[in-house]
């Protein structure tokens, strides 16, 4: 038998400890969901915020004879699939730029409710649901990524149905599901999750006016993800999810490209 010294036993600890992620992350092994809706003059924002625009600065050949393309684009920070930080609502909160890579990547729990929106544009994730998908499923992991599906990117082409009001500025009329308070402080205390997402608009439903699920996961410095798509391709486990914003110096939020790892 060899016997290695302690000092190698530490070093073959810590490249096995590094190696297993590699592994988990084998893309020739492994089948890759986009999650992420196309920015273009079509996606929805909140009804407050600017839209995207894209402004082309150069599309064509230039006088030396190659192709050259380039362009400008400007937008609201929330809209699209993006990421809401917790400094969007709790003062002292990471900005987009601070939260930890480990918040944004981690192993995926999809939350069905999509039946429960199907019947109620306002529904809510609530404790309940939670206890019901534990008890079919399995207990959600701490340091999951919970990903609440609704089956409302259906509407994704539709912006009256998928906000419930295309006029402008108005927050008053919009209709689409959520999560409640109740279910948000659970996951932030009782299975202290890394992050969460959904696809709504919003993480607070519709009909929301004091945002208590923003402000409880933004409290516990938990990352939000919204207007996510494709959940359906997601199992309930298994999946890794990688959701990387862009990295705005003190941002309240950002435009987000999602993926999910999985096995073939």
């Amino acid at each position: 038998m060899c016997v290695l010294p302690a000092h190698m036993r530490c070093l073959v600890t810590l490249v096995l400890v590094l190696a297993a992620p590699a592994r988990a992350f084998d893309l020739d092994a492994a089948r890759i969901v986009d999650l992420t809706h196309p920015f273009d003059a079509a996606t929805i924002y909140w009804p407050t915020a600017r839209r995207f625009v894209l402004e082309p600065r150069a599309h064509g050949p230039t006088a030396e004879g190659w192709w050259y393309a380039a362009n400008d684009f400007c937008a609201a920070e929330h809209g699209g699939t993006h990421l809401d930080a917790p400094i969007h609502f709790a003062e002292g909160r990471w900005t987009a730029d601070e939260i930890p890579l480990d918040r944004l990547v981690g192993p995926a729990v999809v939350v069905d409710i999509t039946r429960k929106a199907a019947q109620d544009p306002d529904a809510r994730l609530t404790r309940r649901d939670l206890t019901a998908h534990e008890g079919a499923i399995g207990r959600i992991p701490d340091g999951a990524i919970v990903l609440v599906r609704t089956g409302w990117d259906r509407w994704w082409g539709e912006p009256g149905r998928y906000l419930g009001s295309t006029t402008p500025g108005d927050t008053e009329h919009l209709h689409f599901p959520g999560v409640s308070a109740e279910a948000a402080v659970w996951l932030t205390t009782a299975r202290r999750v890394r992050a969460v997402g959904i696809d709504t608009a919003s993480i607070d439903p519709g009909v929301a006016r004091r945002f208590e699920a923003h402000r409880a996961l933004a409290n516990a410095n938990t990352p939000v993800f919204e207007n996510l798509a494709g959940l359906e391709h997601l199992p309930d486990a298994g999946a890794v999810f990688i959701g990387l914003p862009m990295k705005i110096a003190g941002g309240t939020g950002g435009p987000l490209r999602a993926i999910a790892v999985l096995p073939r």
